[in-house]
């Protein structure tokens, strides 16, 4: 399983079902995928490359005006043991969202691209693709009934949505408030990171590395229908909970409530209500990508979305949901919009919109650089089965420091076995700042090696993967005159602090592990400082 941050790109439209879609109200590497919708004309847009990047996207603008900035408080990932009821509303869903939980948790990497995938549209997709496509939902299908509890199976993969969309994750910290992946900034990237590793799984089961989701085109005239390849009974792609009247060749309205039954006219509106989520109404990368969304928020609701999330993406939810059932199931409600093999086409697209909004040109910055946005994680299963780290949440430093002493009471520290100490910060919460170990004392004869950590709650010091670690110190023997070393060790904060949610602390406690020869070195200080400017 795995823990991502953000970055990304996509396309959309507005008109929306709120009873339907709105959800519970109880309480850097580089990846690469391009787009193809065909040549000439239909081709226009086809050939975008999409940045995602682990660990933040990258951007040139400061779009942040609000105060609440200074928190530097991302959103943390679920803890999966955690999980609880999803909701409709005030309504508890009598089905279990919640994804099979893991001790084993590995550190996710981009693997490296050998070769450029390309997601087509799909009312252009040729049959043997198509037969990929099926063949690749049916082997997923058949994980249900062979391991009903395999991460990669069709109905864990969409209880996904739901388990993040309805209420089933609290926010770590904030058992009273859901994590929320609509209607914020984080819409977007959320989808995204879900797609990527969807779309691993498909070709990790098809054992075709070059495999990849085909999208539904429904932003250009001959995709403004449900794909053909999702309406033939027999195929693995169907889902019977859709709206009969909306099977093809019905063409899809996006004003969602206008009377007009004119398929030219319908079309024609779908292409101004594209324009103006795309182009006319945004006047901010916050105006289309939705409002800020925070550690100890409030889960945001569907005012505070995107043009594009509360304009096509919504509608093409609400229009193809199923009326004959309580909340439109299958795809007109989160919770269930991904038993629909549909639903990932449709989000392909949508996420094909993110990533032609970044290259239309326009009198704003569309970088959004906030921290809180950079640095905001999720958690997911990967082809292999594995969930990766969690972000650690903020511990209580008051229960952390309880015996701990300060370092005007521990230094000079001649270092024989593990020490804890406690050290002001000169600024309170997350900011630059670096940990200095000075006036370091070493036998130059002797192998050494000790490591450093923050704050750290699980005393394991033999795993260096964890947010606390802060770095080391080594030395291999060496022959010089003088018998000592004297040297100091600095070790930058800044991300650290990100990663453990630091909060508004104004101390932490250090770790000094020794780990070879410790009874040779001798520490005369420790402090943290400011980061110097550059």
């Amino acid at each position: 399983m795995t823990s991502l941050q953000l970055s990304c790109m996509v396309l959309g439209t507005t008109a929306h079902k709120p009873s339907r879609l709105l959800p519970n109200a109880r309480r850097s590497h580089r990846f690469h995928v391009s787009c193809s919708g065909g040549p000439e004309e239909e081709g226009k847009v086809d050939r975008r490359n999409m940045l995602l990047g682990l660990g933040g996207m990258y951007g040139v603008a400061n779009l942040a005006s609000d105060t609440k900035l200074a928190r530097a408080d991302p959103l943390l990932p679920p803890d999966f043991k955690s999980c609880g009821v999803a909701y409709v509303g005030e309504d508890p869903l009598d089905v279990n969202c919640c994804p099979p939980t893991s001790d084993v948790i590995k550190d996710y990497k981009l693997p490296p691209v050998h070769r450029l995938r390309v997601r087509r549209a799909a009312h252009r997709l040729n049959l043997a693709n198509v037969a990929k496509y099926k063949r690749a939902v049916k082997m997923m299908r058949d994980l249900d009934v062979a391991d009903p509890t395999d991460p990669r199976g069709f109905s864990q993969q969409a209880n996904i949505h739901c388990a993040y969309c309805n209420g089933a994750h609290d926010q770590v910290g904030h058992e009273e408030l859901d994590i929320q992946v609509h209607f914020s900034w984080l819409f977007f990237p959320f989808h995204r990171w879900y797609l990527y590793f969807y779309e691993r799984i498909m070709a990790d089961l098809l054992k075709d590395p070059t495999f990849a989701l085909p999208y539904w085109n429904w932003d250009h005239p001959k995709g403004m229908q449900l794909p053909w390849m999702f309406d033939e009974e027999d195929s693995s792609l169907y889902d019977p909970n859709r709206n009969q009247d909306r099977r093809p060749p019905a063409v899809l309205n996006l004003a969602l409530n206008s009377t007009i039954t004119d398929p030219v006219q319908i079309i024609s509106n779908n292409l101004s209500l594209m324009y103006n989520e795309m182009i006319g109404t945004p006047a901010s990368a916050t105006d289309f990508m939705g409002k800020a969304y925070r550690d100890g928020d409030a889960p945001p609701t569907y005012p505070d979305g995107g043009t594009s999330e509360k304009g096509s993406h919504t509608a093409v939810h609400a229009w193809f949901g199923d009326p004959r059932n309580e909340y439109n199931e299958d795809i007109g409600n989160f919770y269930s919009a991904g038993r629909d093999p549909a639903f990932y086409s449709h989000h392909a697209n949508v996420d094909r919109m993110w990533t032609i909004w970044n290259d239309i040109p326009a009198d704003y910055p569309k970088a959004i650089t906030d921290p809180d946005y950079l640095n905001a994680s999720f958690l997911f299963y990967d082809e292999t089965k594995q969930l990766p780290p969690r972000r650690a949440a903020a511990v209580n430093i008051q229960d952390l420091s309880k015996g701990v002493k300060t370092a005007e009471k521990v230094f000079p520290l001649k270092l024989r076995k593990t020490t804890r100490v406690l050290v002001a910060k000169p600024t309170v919460g997350k900011a630059d700042e670096v940990l200095v170990l000075e006036n370091i004392v070493t036998d130059n004869r002797k192998l050494i090696k000790f490591d450093v950590f923050v704050n750290d709650e699980d005393d394991k010091p033999e795993e260096v993967d964890r947010a606390e670690y802060a770095g080391g110190f080594t030395q291999l023997p060496h022959r010089v005159k003088a018998k000592n070393s004297v040297s100091d060790l600095r070790l930058n904060l800044k991300q650290l602090y990100e990663n453990i949610n630091i909060a508004d602390d104004d101390k932490v406690v250090v770790t000094i592990v020794p780990l070879i020869n410790g009874e040779a070195v001798t520490i005369g200080g420790i402090k943290i400082v400011e980061a110097p400017s550059a």
